[in-house]
């Protein structure tokens, strides 16, 4: 229902001769919107009213912002202005939410298609087998759809990465025009998924159990014991959303759920996680809109009960979801020119989660800055096994990355036995998880990784060296990230279905690095010159600080075109002496997992040749975002400088360098003061909290489904000792946290 309301909250009395004077004023103040005009319909400028709650949306016919009930006369007092449009939604249909074949993984509802109710389909006399199907253009066997018209079987579309089909359902859409396919493999009493390329989205088919019994399927018999990952998924989703249980819904301060506006649910389930953190809720960071949502998720001022429909005579019921908030304005600003964040398509919460503590980073270059309470610095201590010399470095982190190790897994025996079976045939095979430990996991930052191909400056030789990492300090806020989410030996990719008895408390405090040894000599600050042969004329001209390599422009053409970056080519060719295109491919082959594998090639002495950064160029930018950090700005610039102005290598630079820093200036607010275990003092470096290593579990975001680009993400945060599910709009009193099955951890401090 939409409305012209004009407010006479100024007028005590109106009568009728004044009613044209009071018209043609209220008439002045409307402005038409002009191209580039955005009309703020769907929320409130200052709270997060919407045309859903109670007294709908107002919004200005001037300055086209809207404003809730309770805002909408201060608006008016302050600004004169008399005419606003008021808009007021209200909820028609209820859906059937026990219906599972009415949502597609993402929780958006399914429509009808189109073409179901009078669907043509050939007389071919095709039947189509229960098992071994194959595209029949390309023989792919799996992401395969049957088209309900003429039966034929073939590959899905080829996702942007090269994986998945290789489009040639939709290409026999485009030559034929028959528009609707099953996924095979999917198909169940309760329904299969069906897409309709016409109308280009993910359908129901009312007569879906006819349409694939003209191909000789009988969905009442069929089970998705074709597709053991799906399988695997419906199970995830069930106990991550703790589906069995009764689950209590809770309102109140700190228990607000957040709509879910199309895919957002990796956003609200970072945000919630982030406004149970004291720095986050006493920092109005990225101004207005900060503060904004953090008084919407922790006033309790929108944690209230949906209404539902009810029956026909309007009457109406609460429902297990809130009224909550729609951050919308806030997702906009966030999502301001990123490719990813800025759409409506579902994301990694690890990259968003990152990309958010980056522009809090921006926005806080001066003044408290809360994504200190996760940073934190890791020290890596490379030994050269030939010389026995040592090399230090450091860098900034703000999440611990844990890999999964499969071959660790506890019931090994159970899995091979379930695999056979499933293998053989057997659809009664059960669905296995595999279990691993949390200390196997952890084994990755405590055991020392062995590097065969190291380049040793004190033996001016390639020879094997022993990498071990450690803290060098403990954040606040200790965020972990299981790795479950990988490629397949096809380049697939596969989330990793995994059980991991992920512990409530850690003490990391063995894991504190200790620094140079007493005695320990340290690895010379040389880089490797390029390897020379006897038999192959070398071009490279005497290296000189200022000189750059002549390198074979063929070689690095040649590698160019196999795909490879331009300066992971320069630096292939510079590294192995102008030899050709073999020597350059196993430069590349064995730096590929570098940090800086397609950083620009950087010689000794600081220059990188041509295109190297003069100090004018420098990014103020990035020298903004590493002063915000603790260094002065000398120390910025030597850094960017040293590195052709690339951010993140110059980050790690400046910390592989700190004993050369140590005589410049440090800027001040630097590193904080708090003592770190056994009264050892801070090293120099960027402002981080450090102290005792023990922590305990607060919260974990899960994920559902089979890829970071697809499913649901719900968090679980631990408040006054109750465990709270927070799923969009839905908050609840958890009855059994899946701690098992997190994707990102969260622990806190523990104080003595």
């Amino acid at each position: 229902f939409v409305s012209i309301t004009a407010m006479f909250g100024m007028v005590p009395k109106v009568v009728m001769g004044d009613v044209g004077e009071i018209l043609m004023s209220v008439l002045s103040t409307i402005r038409v919107p002009k191209p580039g005009d955005r009309v703020h319909k769907d929320e409130c400028a200052l709270s997060f009213a919407s045309p859903e709650s109670e007294g709908g949306l107002y919004v200005c016919m001037n300055s086209f912002l809207g404003f809730g009930s309770q805002y909408v006369e201060r608006h008016h007092a302050r600004t004169g202005q008399r005419a606003y449009l008021h808009i007021t939604r209200t909820r028609k249909a209820k859906v059937d939410c026990n219906d599972i074949s009415s949502f597609q993984w993402d929780g958006e509802v399914r429509q009808e298609s189109k073409h179901a109710a009078d669907l043509k389909q050939l007389d071919n006399g095709l039947k189509i087998p229960p098992t071994g199907w194959r595209c029949e253009v390309c023989d792919l066997q799996e992401n395969l759809w049957m088209n309900l018209t003429d039966g034929k079987v073939l590959c899905g579309r080829r996702y942007f990465d090269g994986t998945g089909g290789n489009n040639h359902a939709l290409l026999h859409f485009q030559e034929t025009g028959y528009p609707l396919a099953v996924k095979l493999g999917t198909i169940t009493p309760d329904g299969a998924d069906v897409y309709s390329y016409d109308e280009d989205d993910m359908v129901l088919d009312s007569k879906l159990a006819e349409h694939l019994s003209h191909f000789g399927i009988d969905m009442m018999t069929m089970e998705k014991v074709n597709n053991r990952l799906l399988r695997l998924r419906v199970g995830e989703w069930e106990v991550i959303q703790e589906s069995g249980t009764t689950l209590r819904p809770l309102f109140g301060p700190g228990l607000t759920g957040m709509k879910n506006l199309g895919n957002s649910c990796y956003l609200n389930s970072v945000m919630q996680v982030l406004f149970t953190i004291p720095d986050f809720q006493n920092k109005s960071v990225l101004l207005f809109f900060m503060a904004k949502l953090g008084y919407g998720l922790l006033s309790g001022d929108y944690s209230k009960p949906a209404l539902d429909l009810g029956d026909e005579n309007g009457a109406s019921e609460p429902r297990g979801d809130q009224i909550g908030i729609a951050p919308r304005m806030f997702k906009a600003l966030v999502g301001r020119g990123h490719p990813e964040f800025s759409t409506n398509r579902q994301q990694d919460a690890q990259e968003f989660l990152l990309h958010f503590i980056n522009m809090v980073e921006r926005n806080c270059r001066s003044g408290s800055n809360p994504s200190e309470a996760f940073r934190f610095l890791v020290e890596d201590r490379i030994v050269c096994q030939q010389s026995q010399k040592a090399k230090y470095t450091q860098r900034v982190e703000y999440i611990v990355q844990l890999p999964v190790p499969m071959d660790q897994a506890t019931n090994t025996e159970e899995l091979q036995e379930a695999e056979q079976r499933r293998e053989e045939g057997d659809s009664s095979a059960p669905t296995v998880r595999a279990q691993i430990p949390f200390t196997a996991c952890m084994a990755a930052l405590s055991e020392p990784e062995i590097l065969t191909d190291f380049w040793s400056s004190a033996v001016q030789a390639k020879t094997a060296a022993t990498k071990m990492t450690r803290f060098a300090s403990f954040p606040d806020h200790l965020v972990i990230q299981i790795k479950k989410f990988t490629f397949g030996l096809d380049w697939v990719p596969k989330k990793l279905d995994v059980s991991i008895d992920v512990p409530d408390t850690l003490d990391l405090s063995a894991l504190r690095a200790t620094g140079q040894q007493p005695g320990e000599e340290l690895l010379p600050e040389v880089a490797p010159p390029p390897l020379m042969t006897p038999d192959v004329e070398v071009k490279a001209l005497p290296l000189h600080p200022l000189s750059a390599p002549v390198l074979d422009d063929s070689t690095v053409s040649q590698l160019c075109e196999m795909g490879f970056p331009l300066e992971a080519c320069r630096k292939a060719v510079y590294y192995t002496g102008n030899t050709g295109i073999d020597s350059a491919m196993n430069w590349i082959m064995g730096h590929m997992d570098d940090s800086d594998f397609s950083a620009p090639l950087v010689l000794p002495g600081g220059s990188s040749g041509p295109g190297s950064t003069p100090t004018e160029s420098l990014s103020e930018e990035h020298l903004a975002t590493i002063v915000s950090m603790g260094f002065s700005r000398d120390q910025a610039t030597k850094a960017l400088r040293a590195t052709s102005n690339v951010l993140d290598r110059a980050v790690d630079w400046i910390f592989s360098h700190l004993d050369d820093l140590e005589s410049m200036d440090v800027s001040e607010g630097g590193r904080s003061a708090v003592e770190s275990e056994g009264g050892r003092d801070p090293p120099p470096g960027p402002r981080v909290r450090d102290g005792p290593g023990k922590y305990e579990l607060f919260a974990f975001i899960s994920h559902m489904g089979t890829s970071t680009m697809c499913g649901h993400y719900v968090c679980h945060i631990k408040k006054d000792q109750q465990w709270v599910i927070f799923n969009d709009q839905k908050v609840c009193a958890s009855e059994k946290p899946p701690k098992d099955l997190g994707y990102l951890y969260f622990y806190r401090r523990v104080t003595e």
